[in-house]
């Protein structure tokens, strides 16, 4: 029973607010009784108000969706995950008409927005995996062609000028100048593999108990879609690959392979944070991706015009702004909104009404403050290390939504079992640790090739490894750590009704 209709107040009322197209805010009573009135079927927000049914018309209506609702149950187990489609659930009328109802309670609970097939939502996930694999082997195989080259040209002209190392402590392997760079990310891959184990095993166990029909698994919890998980790991791995390509020749031109995968992983666990509490409507995998290609995009451009160019600032710091605004929107309404002439007015009463009150807005004007912020010190700064400052803003951004969902999870009355709570610790400790060797900046290709050497330190572990390679050592098992904080933040959950976890 969903809070709205028991009347209770959760600890953390999260009220969700209509974009309409009259502009109208449905009251959360109406919004009940139409949620209630049958088998899940929540009516059709539209233009005009609801209109009730005649009664008969309306007990017809219930004996004919419990008897589609039954064939369809019979059905539904002995078709194949094949046969599934996501679009076959969504073109359905009433399913639309949920959508718009379900999206605008009062309290919105994780089983309001977990009701599609669990075969739909395990396709739509593992796509995520198939296609950052597809993504991992197309992008790898050039890099490595063209560090190759890079180096036989540093080994037949014998210009030391073209890569950036640390002189004192880069040790050669046969054609590698500074193979320690490249040996010292080999952790990425390591723990990437690692974690993609231990997540396969959790989804065995998961499966298992499905088959058992284990009413915890069918409907308590978090649902659990590791489609994300795998391609984390995978892009985990696929970090430590590049990173190991960039430091064969080091140089500004290609530093943004050290940093493709670095979007992909702090877009990914966004992804994944977001989609523990909107397993129904998260974005597709295409979605995600072809978002993700735009900010490598950008990346370039920054590289190649970047530098000093006050048009290419302006233009992105633009764009960066409106990109907020449009995900807030789509964020807060959940899809459910629609941009033409009353969209100003209806912003603006929404916030008037919604701003004081609401946890999400406060989230979303915290998140439009620090990349509006971000955008201004890029237009004013213009770094010269694009890729970095663009990376920055993934992470801002993760930490932000991040420290929200903790947050919010402990006004929900949830609690952090210790497992969880030891992997935070660790995790923040680590990167700490890690972050202070990143620092030290013992070559940089922003400067010429002698101000960089005048950086140069020697080896301080093994006398073979420097303060980079520590930094590689580090933030591999600080990103293994983070993952792990994301697989095991919502174990308290597992034996909890759906229609009793609050979403946030």
């Amino acid at each position: 029973m969903s809070p709205a209709e028991t009347g209770k107040t959760p600890a953390s009322p999260y009220e969700y607010g209509s974009f309409a197209d009259n502009g109208s805010t449905l009251s959360s009573e109406a919004i009940t009784d139409s949620a209630t009135s049958t088998d899940n079927n929540y009516g059709y927000m539209g233009q005009e108000s609801f209109k009730r049914r005649p009664i008969l018309s309306h007990l017809h209506h219930i004996a004919i969706r419990i008897e589609r609702s039954l064939d369809s149950v019979g059905r539904s187990r002995q078709e194949s995950l094949s046969s599934v489609e996501e679009d076959d659930y969504d073109t359905l009328d009433d399913i639309n008409s949920d959508k718009n109802i379900v999206r605008t309670k009062k309290f919105l609970c994780v089983s309001d927005l977990a009701r599609k097939d669990k075969r739909v939502l395990s396709k739509k996930y593992q796509i995520y995996f198939w296609n950052i694999a597809t993504i991992a082997v197309f992008y790898a195989l050039p890099v490595i062609q063209l560090v190759i080259t890079y180096q036989t040209v540093v080994n037949v002209t014998g210009n030391q000028d073209i890569c950036y190392y640390n002189f004192l402590c880069a040790h050669p392997l046969g054609a590698l100048s500074a193979f320690n760079n490249i040996l010292s990310n080999l952790g990425y891959v390591m723990l990437g593999l690692l974690f993609l184990l231990i997540v396969l095993k959790r989804d065995i166990v998961h499966n298992r108990a499905l088959v058992r029909n284990d009413l915890n698994a069918l409907e308590c919890g978090i649902p659990k879609h590791f489609g994300l998980f795998y391609a984390m790991g995978t892009a985990l791995m696929m970090e430590g690959l590049l990173s190991a390509c960039y430091h064969v020749c080091p140089n500004y031109t290609n530093f943004q392979f050290d940093t493709s995968f670095m979007y992909m992983i702090a877009g990914l666990c966004m992804l994944k944070l977001y989609q523990k509490r909107h397993p129904d409507i998260n974005a597709s995998a295409y979605t995600a991706y072809a978002c993700l290609a735009a900010v490598i995009f950008f990346s370039v451009l920054g590289v190649v015009f970047g530098k000093g160019n006050t048009v290419f600032w302006i233009v992105f710091s633009v764009i960066h702004i409106l990109a907020t605004l449009l995900l807030s929107t789509q964020l807060y309404y959940m899809g459910r909104w629609r941009f033409d002439s009353g969209i100003l007015r209806r912003m603006v009463y929404i916030i008037y009404t919604d701003c004081i009150r609401t946890d999400r807005m406060v989230l979303l004007v915290m998140g439009n403050i620090v990349n509006w912020s971000l955008a201004a010190y890029g237009l004013i700064e213009r770094p010269n290390d694009f890729a970095s400052y663009l990376l920055a803003i993934a992470i801002c951004n993760l930490l932000l939504y991040f420290a929200f969902y903790i947050i919010m999870k402990l006004r929900s009355g949830e609690r952090i079992q210790c497992l969880a709570l030891v992997c935070i610790l660790f995790t923040a400790v680590v990167w700490g640790f890690a972050l202070y060797f990143f620092f030290q900046g013992l070559s940089t290709w922003q400067k010429t090739p002698a101000e960089s050497r005048e950086h140069n330190r020697d080896c301080i572990l093994l006398s073979f490894f420097d303060d980079h390679d520590i930094w590689h050592f580090l933030s591999s098992i600080a990103m293994f750590g983070s993952f792990l904080v994301l697989l095991t933040m919502d174990d308290d959950l597992d034996t909890v009704q759906r229609d009793k976890i609050y979403v946030f």
